[in-house]
């Protein structure tokens, strides 16, 4: 992953066809009636696929992780060709895909050649995930905000200029994102533990989801090879129900989230010179309300009120987006 403020070009495969306008669907964009259109959202945990026809959803499938950031190469090509049997075979003129982790050409090149045996002479297009979601909020400009496995923020303004605050990986950053809420959650139990003190309600509740007895144990499960990003990532449901049962610390931790996505969505917004819309989106960003909060009191300090919570799920987007780049 690379600390670039500017995503890349999208790639395509063409196949030589192009989007006409002969055909709207309810998004705005145009797709022509014979034109199928398969929409991918590949998260850090899951991989959906939606088939449309007649700009139409007819087949809408989840399996798993098919982004290579988070699985081996051959993982994600047996999750690929299990989505794809689900969805149907058959002719496809568009496959539009949003994945995390597409920083360079060579990453949406790669995962391109993964999608293109399965539709042979579709038009392929690889982006980051948060350009899914801005288009499934129903605007064209404005900073999507990503709240999932993983964080980051992206941006368009009416000049076709682009931007992005995080989205570096777990590694590097992730701030307010499921596995930075799972990581804290460790790091506050093992706090706990060097300073004698006796497991709390967040601990006790981390301890039995992991399947382990003691705070110190924690430390060899988390550098286990067998558990990883989305392992730690499926813990923050626990951080989110205590802070909901009136835990303080995890109320601070989810609160932290949400201010560390609406800074970078500023940071966004900034760049690119725009007032908004910010739109909220992902498994947190769309289920936590405390989150949703924290996210909206931060931004409106720093005068942005034009803030939207996701109601539909980013692949709903792809129908625009194949629309405009035709």
């Amino acid at each position: 992953m690379t600390n670039s403020d500017n995503l890349p070009d999208a790639p395509s495969v063409p196949s030589g066809s192009t989007v006409p306008s002969d055909s709207t669907d309810p998004s705005g964009s145009t797709v022509q009636a014979h034109d199928v259109v398969i929409g991918l959202d590949i998260g850090g945990t899951k991989t959906r696929g939606v088939r449309f026809e007649r700009g139409e959803p007819v087949a809408d499938e989840s399996v798993g992780s098919s982004n290579v950031q988070n699985v081996s190469r051959a993982e994600a090509a047996a999750h690929l060709a299990e989505l794809f049997a689900k969805i149907g075979q058959g002719p496809v003129s568009y496959v539009y895909a949003g994945a995390g982790g597409i920083d360079t050409d060579e990453d949406a090149a790669a995962l391109a050649a993964l999608i293109e045996p399965h539709v042979p002479g579709a038009r392929i297009t690889v982006v980051h995930d948060s350009r899914l979601l801005l288009a499934a909020g129903g605007a064209s400009s404005g900073v999507a905000v990503i709240a999932g496995t993983g964080s980051a923020a992206w941006g368009r303004n009416g000049h076709g200029e682009e931007a992005r605050a995080g989205g570096w990986g777990y590694l590097l950053g992730d701030e307010g994102s499921g596995y930075w809420l799972g990581r804290e959650a460790v790091r506050h139990s093992l706090r706990r533990m060097n300073q004698s003190l006796e497991p709390d309600q967040l601990t006790l509740a981390l301890l039995e989801s992991c399947g382990v007895d003691d705070p110190n144990k924690l430390i060899a499960l988390f550098h286990s090879p067998s558990t990883g990003r989305r392992y730690w990532a499926q813990q923050a449901r626990l951080v989110v129900e205590a802070a909901d049962s009136g835990h303080r610390i995890s109320q601070q931790l989810v609160d932290q989230a949400g201010h560390d996505l609406a800074d970078m969505a500023a940071q966004v917004l900034r760049q690119l010179r725009l007032d908004g819309p910010v739109i909220l989106g992902s498994g947190l960003g769309m289920n936590v309300v405390r989150l949703q909060d924290a996210f909206r009191t931060r931004l409106a300090a720093a005068g942005v009120t034009d803030v939207r919570v996701l109601d539909r799920d980013p692949v709903f987007g792809v129908l625009q987006l194949v629309g405009e780049q035709g």
